[in-house]
């Protein structure tokens, strides 16, 4: 794993949690760069053992990025057994819905990021 990725473990009350902190991102190259990045480092994970919490708060985001969501997504669904997601403004949670119907998942929509860890922690 990158050393300064924004995708990274972190833990949350003993339990591991897949960041992806996409937090701020306004232009495309950044996002699809660490949207590879997440997708590489899903892809090293054993099938169903991720919780995954994906944090978009104060990014902005075109059509390329919004299929490149789907595609990553739809990726790792082997990989992921519960996922969440916070920072979705209401035009944010339309694309995200989109982006879930297009992968067959379950990805729940949190405003608050303690709420969603103690969700995903359930989970685990």
């Amino acid at each position: 794993m990158v050393a300064d990725s924004r995708t990274r473990f972190i833990e949350h009350r003993g339990t591991q949690i897949l960041l992806l902190d996409y937090t701020n991102i306004v232009d495309k190259e950044t996002a699809l760069r660490e949207i590879a990045t997440s997708r590489r480092i899903i892809a090293q994970q054993p099938q169903n053992s991720l919780c995954t919490l994906t944090n978009v708060a104060g990014s902005r985001y075109d059509a390329d990025v919004v299929q490149a969501l789907k595609e990553l997504t739809a990726h790792n669904r082997p990989y992921v057994k519960a996922a969440a997601v916070v920072g979705l403004n209401p035009l944010m949670r339309v694309i995200y819905r989109a982006v879930a119907a297009f992968s067959k998942r379950d990805i729940r929509i949190f405003d608050d990021l303690e709420k969603a860890k103690d969700w995903l922690q359930e989970q685990a």
